[in-house]
């Protein structure tokens, strides 16, 4: 079972995708949170696998729950964080993942779509939809260049790992990278799961941020 915590400051959002989550056989909603300083302490408690994290709360928002969840010092085996918002814009998707998110997913998306973004999160896959993609890309397209020296952990990557990191960063999917790379599936996956494990990344989402910060990959190539 996927343990899930809900931490919306808005009681009938909590109540829906509470509903909503608890009906699936293999999800279980352990609790929620009406703000950010809630959501921090309740998932310390409950020990859940996904934080439903949104991002406007009062107390503490949600992206500073976020960074205190994933600041690597309060747990061994931290949650994944799925920022739910209606707020599309730049700033949010950027801040959020460099906070340590799995995820983006606006809060109109459809009921599916939050049900499955729960489970990718929870596998340890980067959720981020194209919209989300495209906003990361353009936040990167916008700033100044910066010729900073690129992370030593980059240079433990093999050529091959580095194709895929770049691919992983133009949003590609396991399969179509797989095509790209005229290689099987399982190949793409191993690579991935190296590159991250290098890295010390949790997911794709991260390793996105990485490969545009680091100057591997630069929007508009």
């Amino acid at each position: 079972m996927i343990k899930v915590l809900i931490a919306d400051d808005q009681a009938m959002v909590r109540q829906g995708f509470g509903a909503l989550l608890g009906a699936q056989p293999d999800l279980v909603v352990v609790g929620d949170a009406a703000n950010g300083a809630d959501a921090v302490s309740a998932a310390r408690r409950l020990d859940p696998d996904v934080v439903l994290m949104d991002v406007r709360m009062p107390v503490l928002d949600g992206l500073a729950a976020t960074r205190q969840l994933l600041d690597g010092r309060s747990r061994d085996k931290p949650p994944r964080v799925l920022i739910l918002t209606t707020f599309d814009l730049d700033d949010y998707v950027y801040e959020a993942l460099r906070a340590g998110a799995s995820g983006f997913l606006l809060k109109d998306a459809p009921a599916a779509d939050l049900v499955n973004a729960v489970r990718v999160v929870a596998a340890g896959d980067g959720l981020l939809s194209p919209s989300v993609t495209r906003r990361l890309i353009a936040e990167f397209a916008a700033r100044p260049g910066q010729h900073r020296p690129r992370p030593v952990s980059l240079t433990t990557l093999t050529d091959r790992e580095t194709e895929v990191l770049r691919l992983i960063a133009r949003g590609r999917s396991n399969s179509e990278i797989a095509a790209d790379l005229v290689v099987a599936e399982q190949t793409v996956k191993t690579h991935v799961g190296r590159i991250l494990s290098k890295l010390g990344l949790r997911d794709r989402a991260q390793a996105v941020v990485v490969a545009y910060e680091s100057g591997l990959v630069t929007a508009g190539e």
